[in-house]
């Protein structure tokens, strides 16, 4: 084999390697990202049911109604919204219009499961995320967010 033959080998068994140990991050990371969604994302395309995300939005008003530790509520961005159901105690800034984002999975009847629900924590502050979407929506009209 000639030295320029070996030169190559050696490039291509590196990149092997690297398109491998890639592959292998990727696919361990798979499990743990949470994508973030807007009720009108979930509505135009749907995840698979029991795919991890976290729903960002406004608190409907009027939506909210307990029944002992368990919490229905509407997320909405002024367009569509999702029903979410959540079990537990709510966060103390948690209030109808207020910005939220709910983590869980949205089950196959179409309603968002939440396992984790927080609340923004002060009257200028809302998630990036959050803002984009209801910019998007033409609902948010608070300041930059950082």
């Amino acid at each position: 084999m000639t030295r320029k033959g070996r030169r190559l080998l050696l490039i291509g068994l590196a990149g092997a390697v690297l398109a491998t140990a890639m592959g292998l991050v990727l696919t361990a990371l798979n499990d743990t990202i949470v994508f973030f969604n807007a009720p009108t994302q979930i509505i135009e395309h749907p995840p698979t049911p029991g795919t991890r995300l976290r729903l960002g939005g406004l608190v409907e008003n009027g939506s909210v109604a307990r029944q002992g530790p368990d919490v229905k509520f509407s997320v909405t961005d002024g367009a569509n919204k999702v029903q979410v159901n959540f079990k537990g105690l709510l966060p103390d800034l948690f209030r109808e219009g207020q910005g939220v984002i709910a983590e869980g999975s949205l089950g196959a009847d179409g309603v968002f499961a939440a396992d984790t629900v927080l609340a923004k924590h002060d009257e200028t502050y809302m998630p990036k995320e959050v803002a984009d979407a209801l910019k998007k929506q033409g609902v948010w009209k608070g300041g930059e967010t950082k």
